[in-house]
């Protein structure tokens, strides 16, 4: 192979904003506390299957050491409805905020997930001045279906949990038929299913329990620290003239 010619520079690039990947940053002290999870579900139905399946995530995680908090959407408004002061509004932003770790449990309806399900998450801000708040949260996707098992809606939510800069973990639950998979008292019944929910509860924990204390680190870009200088050098110069 011929060797190139061109120079071992990066002329599109400003070098000074890299940073070469640390070992030790990825291994920062490690927090005490328990790992904080968010559960957020899709139905504000009496019977609701994915509430049910919000509250069994919510025993496993509990039973693995986390502090949970389920919120309930009923209540809260359609996105621009009303003002962010709204307080279902405010208790689903500072719960957010409150989070190392999040559990989305959607319904699938007409082959995605539910309004009720997008207006949760439409309600969680991608920036609150300089900070994101959803950024290096892990995330655990689910869903329940009526009929034949379908990823549709945890595919979506996958997709705005990368939109949001979340850390979403490999597993994931789909709960088919899910009439048939809950008793009268809303506790799932024993099988592959709900080995599955098992499955992603412990995995949640397990990345928050890893990346939380290094979250900061992991999701700082070259980009935005290239932004950030511009943005200061421009404001000097302004306040110069």
């Amino acid at each position: 192979m011929k060797e190139s010619v061109l120079p071992e520079t990066f002329p599109a690039a400003s070098p000074e904003y890299f940073r070469t990947p640390d070992p030790d940053a990825l291994c920062p002290a490690s927090s005490t506390h328990k790992p904080r999870i968010l559960i957020l579900y899709g139905s504000a139905r009496d019977v609701s299957y994915s509430r049910f399946l919000a509250h069994e995530a919510r025993r496993l995680l509990e039973h693995f050491g986390c502090e949970v908090r389920v919120y309930d959407p009923r209540g809260l408004p359609l996105p621009d409805e009303a003002p962010v002061s709204h307080p279902k509004v405010q208790e689903l932003r500072e719960l957010s905020q409150w989070s190392e770790g999040q559990v989305w449990v959607s319904p699938e309806r007409h082959g995605a997930m539910t309004g009720i399900m997008k207006a949760q998450i439409d309600w969680i801000p991608l920036a609150l001045g300089s900070i994101r708040p959803t950024q290096g949260k892990t995330l655990a996707v689910m869903e329940v279906s009526g009929g034949s098992q379908s990823f549709n809606a945890v595919n979506q939510m996958r997709i705005l949990g990368r939109w949001m800069r979340m850390i979403t973990i490999p597993n994931q639950s789909s709960v088919a038929k899910a009439y048939q998979e809950f008793d009268a008292d809303g506790r799932m019944k024993a099988s592959s299913y709900y080995d599955r929910v098992v499955d992603v509860c412990e995995e949640l924990v397990k990345f928050t329990l890893l990346t939380r204390d290094a979250s900061a680190y992991l999701t700082d870009r070259y980009s935005e620290r290239k932004e950030d200088a511009e943005k200061l050098e421009n404001r000097v110069k302004l306040k110069s003239v």
